[in-house]
């Protein structure tokens, strides 16, 4: 009969170790954490971000010829002869403004609409079908159409008003910064509703009603819910509403070149459009109005994120 074996051989692992736990190496991906799956992404965004906000800054410093040949550094000449331009002032007035304006606007109105298609009632399948139209169609399509209803001549608008008797002879509205500047606005602001109700009507949908209804057996009114529950929990929506849409408004083109192309001369023009219009007879200065433009945005974005304070609990 064959003896049992020895405890000092039981406890022998495979290999001739002893009981004690193997402790296996990590392989080479395994040392690199994350760093394989977001690679690709981090590579993109160097690509398609970084690189070019770099060669746009270094384009700025070249002294370029409109053939686009080289001819040595120029240093800070071409952000002198920007910022001594007649329209400079004029055209980063106006493109606050007007970011402030359409934003505003539409943060306003789709914020009533949101409220509005998170109610139920007939029709509402539809109207929210209807809101697309406008997201759904191209933005240049979009301003092209309002131009030629505006145009001098043949526009749709001039026709109806001399019909109804409102004005007594055609109007340019597109020929003079005081009509132009607001159908602009009004045409950004369409452009730009469907995406911002539809963001701040998820937002909407995702407060419990449970909530709501707690505030009804406390007794408080439609004012002081809307104020107290809805307004606040809304704040992630709004707040993703407000910094697409100062980043969209703010480098806007192609609703202005359309229909203005920035005139007459610079009066309709953003930064966007005045820095497209250098470009013709100096594409290093367009490259330092693009690195204004960008500096900008970012100041822009970062002096609402200060002032929502989006990182504190309420």
């Amino acid at each position: 009969m064959k003896a049992p074996p020895s405890p000092a051989r039981r406890s022998r692992g495979r290999g001739g170790q002893s009981g004690r736990p193997v402790r296996r190496t990590s392989g080479g991906l395994a040392r690199l954490g994350p760093l394989p799956w977001i690679a690709p992404v981090v590579l993109l965004i160097l690509a398609v971000v970084v690189w070019p906000v770099i060669e746009l800054i270094r384009t700025s410093f070249l002294n370029i010829s409109i053939a686009g040949i080289v001819r040595g550094s120029a240093g800070t000449d071409k952000y002198k002869k920007l910022f001594d331009e007649t329209d400079f002032g004029h055209v980063l007035l106006w493109t606050v403004l007007w970011t402030v304006v359409v934003v505003g606007v539409t943060m306003l109105l789709s914020l009533c609409l949101a409220q509005l298609f998170n109610q139920n009632f007939p029709g509402r399948r539809v109207t929210r079908w209807a809101l697309i139209a406008p997201w759904a169609a191209s933005v240049l399509m979009t301003a092209i159409g309002f131009k030629w209803m505006l145009n001098r001549t043949a526009g749709v608008l001039n026709t109806v008003m001399i019909d109804l008797g409102i004005i007594d002879s055609s109007r340019d509205w597109l020929g003079s910064a005081g009509t132009a500047w607001p159908w602009m606005m009004f045409v950004a602001v369409f452009v730009s509703l469907p995406f911002t109700t539809y963001t701040l009507l998820a937002g909407l949908q995702t407060i419990p009603a449970d909530v709501y209804e707690a505030a009804r057996i406390d007794g408080a009114g439609s004012w002081q819910t809307y104020k107290g529950i809805t307004l606040p929990l809304l704040r992630p929506a709004f707040l993703v509403g407000v910094v697409i849409n100062l980043i969209n408004v703010f480098n806007s083109f192609p609703i202005i070149w359309a229909m203005t192309q920035g005139g007459p001369g610079s009066d309709t023009a953003t930064t966007t459009v005045f820095m497209y219009k250098l470009k013709e007879t100096d594409i290093a200065e367009s490259a330092a109005m693009s690195v204004v433009n960008f500096a900008m945005v970012v100041v822009l974005v970062l002096i609402f994120l200060k002032v929502s304070r989006w990182n504190e609990e309420d």
